[in-house]
């Protein structure tokens, strides 16, 4: 019996996806597991694994188009097995079909563009029309049963209000998906949420000591290279666990709490960063922080990425202390409350016991949501996460 591939929901309230590439050819078989296609959503590039096992027909979507979730994209069928002829294929990366009635096998017509404040919008049209001061009463709704698309949006958009290129300069390069993605998810922060920043220096003297105690029988006993940023993310998981409020997240009206701790870790791909998740880190062992980074980050890296390594972030942490950078301030990942920058661990001169004394300083950046998060909670939370890297020992071991 032949396998349905539909477009997937990888994302909450996706309602579309953009298929980047088919990485099987028609004709070619395919295990159950098996990356198959990569999928373009809200937040990054993934990869989608094969249903089941068979041989890959009767594909019905190119590389490029924009497709409704759930429709049927392409079949696995056994050998000798033709696939079922029940959808058209889609038109263009601009406009989606519906699935074909169960009750015919004719092909579906795509639906007639509606126009109209009364039309159905994707959230990321609307926002893109508030952006360019776009009359959705003018625009022309070209997606699934009419709805107002990005493109739609885009195209209604006055040739003066898109910024162009200046005739002496060289051509705009195009941006890649992640690229894109990333400019578009920083450009809604950074409009739409009421950022403020706290930001602490801490002797991280212990914080070297543990890892340089720890780092030797990890890498002998499975071969683990453990980094700041893994025992950053143990700690800050675990004090953030009584902070549920930089836990939580804004839900467009009101405060939303989260029963896990789930840790983002901002990774830098070729032409972006995207944030590998680590579900439940308060509860989770460092090797197991330290093997789940690695793996996430290398699939990341390769654009692997499956939709479980990037889903369900409650808190974000950024790190550029490997590049040199002393100290910066994150833009918050919607609709997470905080992001915390790490900065690189230097020696300083600073005073200990009211004498000078060079230390290995860090500094600690949290950027916070004024909507969820005040002053005094954001300012507790980092006193504690302070005191946890100047002895981390009482959480760690």
């Amino acid at each position: 019996m032949p396998i349905s591939v539909v477009m997937p929901a990888l994302e909450m309230a996706q309602e579309t996806g953009k298929l980047i590439s088919w990485l099987k050819k028609e004709g070619q078989q395919v295990a159950k597991g098996e990356p198959l296609l990569e999928v373009e959503t809200d937040k990054a590039v993934m990869e989608v694994e094969a249903p089941g096992d068979g041989i890959l027909a009767g594909i019905k979507v190119r590389e490029g188009d924009v497709v409704p979730v759930g429709q049927t994209i392409a079949w696995l069928v056994a050998p000798g097995e033709r696939p079922p002829a029940e959808a058209a294929p889609v038109a263009s990366a601009t406009r989606a079909v519906r699935p074909a009635p169960r009750a015919a096998a004719a092909p579906v017509a795509v639906a007639e563009p509606s126009t109209g404040a009364g039309a159905r919008i994707s959230p990321k049209a609307r926002r893109l029309a508030r952006e360019y001061k776009v009359d959705l009463n003018q625009v022309r709704g070209t997606g699934p049963d009419g709805v107002i698309t990005t493109d739609d949006v885009l195209a209604a958009v006055e040739p003066a209000a898109v910024p162009r290129p200046v005739a002496s300069l060289p051509a705009a390069e195009a941006l890649s998906p992640v690229a894109r993605l990333m400019a578009e998810r920083t450009t809604q922060s950074w409009t739409t949420t009421p950022h403020f920043y706290l930001a602490r220096d801490v002797d991280a003297s212990a914080l070297n000591a543990l890892r340089a105690r720890l780092a030797p029988p990890l890498e002998k006993e499975r071969g683990l290279k453990l980094s700041h940023t893994d025992l950053l993310v143990a700690l800050v998981s675990r004090v953030l666990a009584k902070h549920p409020r930089l836990n939580g997240s804004w839900n467009g009206s009101s405060v939303q709490t989260s029963s896990e701790v789930n840790i983002g870790v901002a990774a830098a791909v070729k032409d972006g960063v995207v944030s590998v998740v680590i579900a439940k880190a308060d509860k989770a062992a460092l090797a197991d922080i330290s093997t789940q980074l690695r793996e996430k980050a290398e699939r990341a890296r390769a654009g692997r990425l499956h939709p479980a390594d990037i889903a369900g972030a409650t808190f974000t942490i950024s790190n550029l202390g490997m590049f040199g950078v002393d100290s910066f301030q994150a833009i918050i990942t919607p609709p997470q409350a905080a992001i915390l920058a790490v900065g690189r661990i230097a020696d300083r001169v600073v005073a200990v016991n009211g004498q000078p004394a060079v230390r290995p300083m860090m500094t600690l950046t949290l950027s916070c949501d004024h909507r969820v998060v005040d002053g005094a909670q954001a300012a507790v939370f980092l006193k504690e996460l302070a005191e946890a890297i100047v002895e981390p020992d009482d959480l760690l071991c």
